[in-house]
Parts: C-alpha cells; sequence; structure tokens
C-alpha cells in the first residue's frame, strides 16, 4: 500500500516513468523475444530466467522489462548502476543473496544498469555467484556486450538484442499516455492533433522515452484555454522535440562503417551516401571515412575504372586543404566514381597472392636483373643479357623478371570489366595471342 508520501512522489514524476508498463501485457514492442509464447516470456512467466544480458538503443524497453520481472518474480530484486557501484557494493549485494538463499531459500536477481561500465575486476567480482546460483545477473546495456565487456561474463548469460521501436510502437505509448486515466491525461482535457502525434514519434527515433518528455513538455508548456482544455498542435509539437543526434557507440559505430564500405562495394552511391550524411552527423571523423573509400577504390574497383583511385586520393586531399563541411561534396564525388564504376577485384587477389609467396625462393636475383649503377658491377657480370624495352617494337621485349621459383605464376589477372578488358587486350598484343 502506499502511504502519501510515495504517492506525491509518483505523482511529481515525469510523464515516462510514470507510464513505465507494468506488466508484460502492457509492454510495447520486442515480439520477437516477448511475444506470446517466446523464450523470454516464458521464463518471466515461470519465474525462471537465468543471468542474461538486455542490450539495445536507448528507450526500447531494457529497464522497463527488468522493472516488469521485480514486479512478477518471488526472488528478491536488487537494481545498481555500474557507473555508480563498485566491488564493495557488490560483495554486500552478494552477501545478503547469499544469507537470503541459505535462511529462506529464496534467490536473488541483480539488475546492473549500464553494464558494459564495469572494469573487469568488477565483473569477475561476480563470477562465482552466478555460476552457484546465488544471484541471477540481469545486465542492461545499449552497447554490444560481445564487444565492450568481459568474455568470462557474457559467456555466462544469456544475450537478448532489443531493437529500437517502430513508429507505430511510439505512437501507441503516446495514446497510451494521453488515455490513461491515472498515469497519463485521460482525466483531464487535452488533445493532441494527429500530425503532432505522428511529428513527436517520427522524431523521437524509436525512443519511447523520449516521445513521452516531449508530450509531457508540450501539454505543461501549453496555455490552457478558457474552458481549462489543453490543444497541443503541431507548431508546439515541433518545439517540445528536437532533431535527435544520432547516437554512436563503438559498436554502432563500427556496424555503419561496415554497411557503408557494403554499400561501395555493392554500387548502391544511394546507400553509400545515406551512410556517409548518418556517419558523418553523428560525429565519426571524415579522414576515416575517405580512408575507406580509397582502399576499395583499389580492392573492389581497382584497374577495371584506375580514375576512381584519384577522385578517392583527391577527396582526402580536398578534406586537408578545405576541411568540412565543404569537402562534403568533393567526397560525395568519391564515393559516385566508386559505387558507379565497373568493379574488379583482381588487383587485391593479385597482391594477396604476392605476399603469400613472399617467402617462397630465396635465391638471388637472376643476373641480367641485377643492379648496374656502380663501379665494378660490370666486372661482376650484373645486368648481362638484360634486353631495354625501349630499343623494341611495341617497347615491350620477352624477357624473365620473376623471382626465382614463382616464375609464371599469375597473380594479376585482369577481369572483363572496364578498362581491364583493354589490359587484357594488351597483354595478347605482346604474347602474339
Amino acid at each position: 500500500m502506499q502511504d502519501l508520501f510515495s504517492y506525491a512522489a509518483q505523482s511529481m514524476a515525469p510523464l515516462a516513468d510514470r507510464m513505465r508498463p507494468r506488466t508484460l501485457d502492457e509492454f510495447i514492442g520486442q515480439a520477437h523475444i516477448v511475444g506470446p509464447g517466446r523464450l523470454l516470456r516464458r521464463a518471466i512467466e515461470a519465474d525462471r530466467l537465468t543471468s542474461s544480458i538486455f542490450w539495445g538503443p536507448p528507450g526500447c524497453g531494457k529497464t522497463t522489462l527488468a522493472s516488469i520481472i521485480a514486479e512478477t518474480t518471488r526472488a528478491a530484486f536488487v537494481k545498481l548502476n555500474a557507473v555508480t557501484s563498485g566491488v564493495g557494493d557488490v560483495r554486500e549485494v552478494l552477501k545478503a543473496a547469499e544469507d537470503r538463499l541459505k535462511l529462506y531459500g529464496q534467490p536473488t536477481y541483480l539488475l546492473l544498469d549500464e553494464c558494459h561500465r564495469w572494469s573487469k575486476a568488477q565483473s569477475d567480482s561476480i563470477l562465482p555467484a552466478i555460476e552457484r546460483g546465488v544471484i541471477r545477473f540481469i545486465g542492461s546495456t545499449t552497447e554490444n556486450p560481445t564487444i565492450v565487456m568481459t568474455p568470462a561474463i557474457v559467456s555466462r548469460c544469456r544475450l537478448f538484442q532489443f531493437e529500437r521501436l517502430t513508429e507505430a510502437d511510439v505512437i501507441a505509448a503516446i495514446r497510451r499516455a494521453m488515455a490513461d486515466p491515472e498515469r497519463g491525461y485521460g482525466t483531464q482535457d487535452v488533445t493532441l492533433d494527429d500530425d503532432a502525434l505522428h511529428h513527436i514519434a517520427r522524431l523521437a527515433g524509436g525512443d519511447a522515452r523520449s516521445a513521452l518528455n516531449a508530450l509531457e513538455l508540450a501539454v505543461l508548456t501549453t496555455p490552457m484555454e478558457a474552458d481549462g482544455s489543453t490543444h497541443v498542435t503541431l507548431a508546439v509539437a515541433e518545439e517540445s522535440i528536437q532533431a535527435r543526434a544520432i547516437p554512436m557507440d563503438e559498436s554502432l559505430f563500427y556496424d555503419m562503417l561496415s554497411a557503408f564500405c557494403k554499400s561501395l562495394r555493392g554500387s548502391d552511391s544511394d546507400a553509400a551516401l545515406a551512410w556517409f550524411a548518418r556517419m558523418s552527423t553523428a560525429g565519426v571523423d571524415p579522414r576515416i571515412i575517405v580512408r575507406r573509400i580509397i582502399v576499395h577504390a583499389s580492392e573492389d574497383v581497382g584497374m577495371a575504372n584506375p580514375n576512381a583511385m584519384l577522385m578517392a586520393a583527391a577527396a582526402m586531399r580536398a578534406l586537408e586543404t578545405v576541411g568540412m563541411p565543404e569537402a562534403r561534396l568533393p567526397i560525395a564525388e568519391a564515393i559516385i566514381a566508386v559505387c558507379e564504376s565497373p568493379k574488379s577485384n583482381s588487383v587485391a587477389v593479385a597482391v594477396d597472392a604476392a605476399f603469400a609467396n613472399a617467402t617462397t625462393g630465396q635465391d638471388a636475383v637472376p643476373v641480367h636483373l641485377r643492379d648496374t649503377h656502380y663501379k665494378g658491377a660490370a666486372q661482376l657480370g650484373f645486368g648481362a643479357g638484360y634486353k631495354y624495352p625501349h630499343d623494341y617494337p611495341g617497347h615491350y621485349v620477352r624477357q624473365a623478371y620473376a623471382p626465382v621459383g614463382v616464375e609464371g605464376l599469375p597473380y594479376y589477372v585482369p577481369s572483363d570489366q572496364g578498362f581491364e578488358k583493354e589490359i587484357e587486350r594488351r597483354r595478347r598484343e605482346r604474347q602474339g595471342d
């Protein structure tokens, strides 16, 4: 039963906190893991959830689901934040959990928000308790735990990936807050225009907390009409929620960069430009982006269009010379050039093969290819038999150039794409084919 003070505290809490779902039936989104019949839902309903890590973007329901578990379980429930708690706090929790288990047979859930912020020593401090079943660990993080957390603790937990809420999910959360008479605006005369509703949901970017905060700000700052009603229009909504900054953690950075590189290789200039814009808006160093363009100009275009490398290098030079945001244009040109060029990985295949065989055949350099610029080289016979190509028709003469042991290995095999067709034609002419 709530007392007067706890009721007052709850009534003063932000709308997003007041509207936090209390049961699985109220929970919005994440149907792939908590939908009817799904593993996580069955484990929660049976009070048999084992140590787990919830990871996903902000405002998608990780902490909310942990709160639902706390309300439905018969076990004790303790919450810590990795930013403010240390090993000493953990020891106190573990001691109380062990006493609780011995005296009453009651297990303990330990919810750790921002669990990726724990050091290896902190993570290691709870491993024995997890293994012995003293606690059931629930970690909550916005970052990929397989990247930012110690393997020891990740291997002992079941990972559940939360997805960003859809716009329809956010709209459902807003409408629930508008209709709820106990925690929302159901008993107040508040009108939210449809265009305002969709604007808030769209700019929230899948974050229900952000959307509800914007709704609350709009309601609280809109003057009441003479009849006591409040009317939230699109203009009010636009002032209440600003364009969200694109989140960027280590995992998302590498995922975006991977998508960008695959778009370059896949000849989708629109997609590559979109990832370029998102990474730039999120604050990624543009030099990182241009370096990838240069790499892919060689790796995926190569000799099929040598100009792509020139444009990529020119983009880096432009970035160094004029800086951002003006350098967006030459960078975009280089992106489009790489995407729209014919593709060939023959250069990458050739150089990989050459390096793989770099230790093959450590014999001396053939005599006719040796250095002759110093006195005495001729007396040693160096350079004897070398044929100067410019003395021959077509400025080409057939002779051996390769190291001993790798003669005749076809490292570079031109494709049938772009300029490489011309390279192959010239090769055949030189070889008399």
